[in-house]
């Protein structure tokens, strides 16, 4: 430990310690732009500038150690100013109008600005040119108002691997973007919106379908639904003001309703659906390989989490075989909200629009992909980000926060807590556990509360095994077999890990990814700014949601029995496969 002095005020802190590490864990602010948690940092916004006793210039307080003895002073006079210049500066190159930007209410730039007294242009630089690169279906890019903080391309290249934002050119032309200036959908991007949560600008968006909802809720000649995924209600809260972690399930509902909806569902249904045919398919794979002894593309992996199949199809396209044929939960919502529940209406495909409410952008991208019009129509219409539908709550005059608990629409609104933990890394494996354990041996999956505790937390990659004991004989043949299951989140783990099987040093039977880091809760489209302590609460909310469920297994939601009976046969039937399976197919990287 060092004993240093901050403000005035004696500390004691870990040597390790950068001053901003020190300076958070005594209580005390240092503005920040260019930092992000867990990584080296850059110090290249120099926001977080701090006088430290005998040092002759102002120092980074991100980057730089404590010593023995440092007395640091992070709001002098001296302190005050330099960082109003840096941000006068930036500012004198932001090409962006607060009136009219979507990230006029939480602009990081805005607010630094506002905190620092500035109420007037005292630079007047040249700006970019505004160029709008709108080339992909999730992300547009305005670079005129890009800051260079560089937390875009630090996550897009350290914690997702993708690779597809660089810095590039020098000085007042330097620029971040893809190589070479491409628009984005030129380039191996996968649309995971990671970038756009971590700019403090609005440099890049997810791509707003809020008028095209609006306009379709307008139309009387159609049935607007709408699904709502299971990070969304722990989250949502945050842009009202409430506690990460706050659950908002029903004050949702009735918010949704009060929009004008004409049925409000829950993307959760369809989650059940997957653990069922996914869970299915499974146990189809290892029948072939340990009771036929016939070849069998194992370890399966899931195929929920769009922004992954994009980066396995660029980069990973040998193992495409292994991942599950099931499609995500919006896209078999999708589906059946188009044929099962249109047919209990009375009602064309084309006469229902289906609008997704995720906490994901790549979900934009994925309603559009071409295998996604099994209804015969494109199967989900918009996508909503969970900013987005703030912005519509809040547009629609609707007091969130004293709006009374709604509930879900039947029949593709009941759902297990099983789905709820869809939202959390881990969560779709144990899920699947829970069906598949319970299924093959007729009893429930060992552990404390269901819960599979090696596979929750924030730790990039994690294993767990169990081994089948006491099965129900059609199942014979997985007697004593030790089922191995592994979970990454975040897509740098997730080719860690891909790199670990094809060495064959991770022989597993399943694995869960999730593109983003904590899983959903983490998503490209949840409210800013999300770090580690964020996707906590909201991971912790989510599993208190799944306990408070009275059916918390797939295999038990009466309205999953009733669909299958009424409608689809059972799992990996010749109607699932079609309404609920896909497939997918290597994509180029351009070098």
């Amino acid at each position: 430990m060092y004993n240093i002095t901050i403000n005035s005020l004696p500390v004691s802190v870990d040597r390790n310690m950068t001053i901003l590490e020190a300076a958070r864990k005594t209580g005390i602010r240092i503005p920040t732009l260019c930092f992000l948690e867990g990584h080296a940092p850059l110090g290249a916004c120099r926001v977080c500038v701090v006088e430290v006793e005998g040092a002759k210039t102002l120092m980074p307080a991100c980057a730089t150690p404590v010593q023995d003895g440092m007395s640091i002073k992070t709001n002098s006079r001296r302190v005050r100013e330099a960082r109003r210049m840096v941000v006068e500066l930036l500012l004198s190159e932001h090409n962006g109008d607060c009136k009219y930007c979507d990230r006029g209410e939480d602009c990081e730039l805005k607010d630094l600005a506002i905190e620092l007294g500035i109420e007037d242009e005292r630079f007047s630089g040249e700006r970019l040119e505004p160029t709008l690169d709108d080339s992909t279906p999730a992300l547009t890019r305005e670079a005129s108002k890009c800051i260079k903080c560089r937390r875009c391309v630090t996550v897009c290249n350290e914690v997702q691997g993708v690779g597809a934002l660089f810095p590039q050119y020098r000085g007042f032309s330097a620029v971040i973007g893809p190589a070479f200036s491409r628009p984005l959908d030129s380039v191996a991007c996968v649309q995971c919106g990671q970038c756009a949560a971590v700019c403090p600008v609005g440099a890049i968006t997810e791509r707003n379908h809020i008028d095209a909802v609006w306009a379709a809720l307008d139309d009387p000649g159609k049935h607007v639904v709408v699904q709502t995924a299971p990070a969304i209600r722990a989250a949502l809260g945050e842009e009202f003001g409430l506690e990460p972690g706050t659950l908002v399930t029903g004050r949702m509902v009735s918010a949704l309703r009060a929009m004008g909806f004409d049925a409000v569902f829950d993307t959760n249904f369809a989650a059940d659906l997957t653990i069922m045919e996914e869970g299915s398919e499974l146990l189809m794979r290892l029948t072939r390989l340990l009771k036929n002894h016939e070849k069998a593309a194992l370890p399966q992996f899931s195929s929920c989490s769009p922004g992954w199949i994009k980066y396995l199809e660029y980069y990973y396209p040998e193992m495409i075989p292994n991942v599950s044929s099931c499609k995500s939960p919006q896209q078999m919502f999708g589906a059946l909200a188009k044929t099962y529940y249109a047919d209990k209406i009375g009602k064309k495909a084309e006469e229902i629009t289906v609008v997704s409410v995720m906490p994901c952008t790549a979900k934009k991208f994925e309603a559009l992909r071409p295998e996604m019009r099994d209804s015969g129509v494109q199967d989900v219409d918009y996508v909503l980000t969970t900013r987005e539908l703030a912005r519509m709550i809040k547009g629609s005059g609707v007091a969130f926060t004293e709006l009374p608990e709604g509930e879900m629409d039947a029949p593709l609104g009941l759902s297990s807590g099983a789905a709820d933990i869809f939202a959390n890394t881990g969560g779709v494996m144990e899920a699947a556990l829970r069906t598949v354990y319970e299924l093959v041996t007729g009893r429930p999956l060992p552990g404390e509360n269901l819960h599979v505790q090696p596979l929750a937390g924030l730790e990039g990659i994690k294993e767990a095994s169990l081994i089948l004991e006491n099965v129900k004989p059609e199942f014979d043949f997985l007697e004593e077999v030790e089922v191995r299951v592994a979970v990454a989140h975040g897509l740098g783990n997730a080719g860690k890990l891909l790199n670990r099987i094809q060495a064959g040093k991770g022989d597993y039977h399943f694995v869960e990814i999730m593109t983003c880091p904590g899983g959903c809760i983490g998503g490209g489209g949840q409210p800013r700014f999300t770090d580690d302590s964020v996707r906590q609460k909201r991971i912790e909310a989510i599993y208190k949601e799944d306990e408070g469920k009275p059916i918390r297994k797939s295999h038990e939601n009466p309205a999953i029995t009733r669909i299958y009976e009424e409608y689809l046969g059972e799992p990996l039937s010749e109607r699932s496969h079609h309404l609920l399976h896909t497939k997918y197919n290597a994509r180029e990287v351009v070098q």
